[in-house]
């Protein structure tokens, strides 16, 4: 027994080294990654001491005074605290839901036609998302511009008094959910539709033989078999429920005063206070903040998943 005790000590390093040999070109491959995350994910990590100081340029990151939740409470005693919170939660729950509903239609509907309109429909539904939100901010205006947008023009046709797109604040949330459908709807569409690819065609085959339709395949085929894949997703957005689309917020109101009260999330704000006030402490403070929510959400959510259908949730 002691002797081959020893011969399987002698295999285990042996073992991981060959696996090593086997695999090194894509642990190459990795290392420019795994560099990128070092410097970009994780050495950042060291400011998150700034949501617990008062920082001073002169003192620096580690020589600056602590000052406690300080940072904290001058966001949350804010007035503005309760309105920019809601405003994050729900601009991203509804983009979300709407996102889900109209990517796994179009996928669908991809899935049905020919091989040849595909190519086409991808593209006009995946262009937009290549665009930066400065050039879509741009786009938007020349639709909302107040006299001279073609929104507007179109008002002046029929007789009607042209919209103060920019300064009525209650149109925004129609807006904004509009633009970032438009947008980003291309991208998990192409998602879904991969997963359709990738359903076993027999399936289809064998309930077109029962008589089952269009609709009956989509219902007991299409969408269970794409559970999981939309679960994964789900989990992934619901974890980025703090965190708002700067760009979005932004760039496409035109950062107009007006429409703060439907417009004004979080990242907004705290740029806002960030280049006003130039408080480096409340704005690291506040990103802790987001990413200690979404943490909590992600881990909640799968929690919730794992209760349902545990085969369903990501671990």
């Amino acid at each position: 027994m002691k002797g081959r005790g020893e011969v399987i000590k002698l295999k285990h390093p042996l073992a991981k080294q060959s696996v090593f040999r086997r695999n090194r070109e894509l642990f190459f491959l990795s290392v420019p990654a795994l560099v990128f995350k070092l410097i970009f994910q994780y050495l950042p990590l060291v400011g998150l001491i700034l949501a617990f100081k008062n920082f001073r340029y002169n003192l620096g990151i580690f020589g600056s005074p602590w000052n406690g939740l300080d940072n904290f409470k001058f966001f949350f005693v804010s007035d503005n605290a309760w309105r920019i919170t809601r405003n994050t939660i729900l601009y991203n729950a509804g983009f979300i839901i709407i996102t889900l509903v109209f990517a796994l239609l179009f996928a669908i509907l991809l899935s049905e036609l020919s091989s040849r309109a595909i190519k086409l429909y991808q593209t006009a539904l995946f262009l937009p998302y290549f665009l930066s939100w400065v050039v879509v901010g741009y786009v938007v205006l020349a639709f909302l511009e107040q006299e001279r947008g073609f929104l507007d023009q179109i008002w002046l046709l029929f007789g009607w008094d042209p919209i103060s797109w920019y300064q009525e604040a209650e149109r925004w949330p129609y807006i904004l959910n509009g633009v970032n459908l438009w947008k980003t709807v291309g991208f998990s569409t192409l998602v879904y539709y991969a997963g359709i690819l990738g359903i076993n065609p027999s399936y289809y085959e064998a309930a077109r033989i029962d008589g089952a339709g269009r609709w009956q395949m989509m219902r007991s085929i299409t969408l269970p078999l794409l559970t999981p894949l939309i679960i994964v997703l789900l989990i992934m957005a619901i974890g980025g429920m703090f965190r708002s689309d700067f760009g979005l917020f932004y760039f496409v109101p035109n950062n107009s005063s007006f429409l703060y009260s439907t417009t004004d999330v979080i990242d907004t704000y705290v740029f806002r206070a960030l280049r006003t006030v130039g408080d480096v402490g409340m704005s690291a403070a506040v990103g802790l903040y987001q990413s200690v929510v979404g943490f909590l959400l992600v881990v909640l959510s799968n929690w919730i998943i794992r209760r349902i259908n545990e085969e369903n949730a990501l671990w």
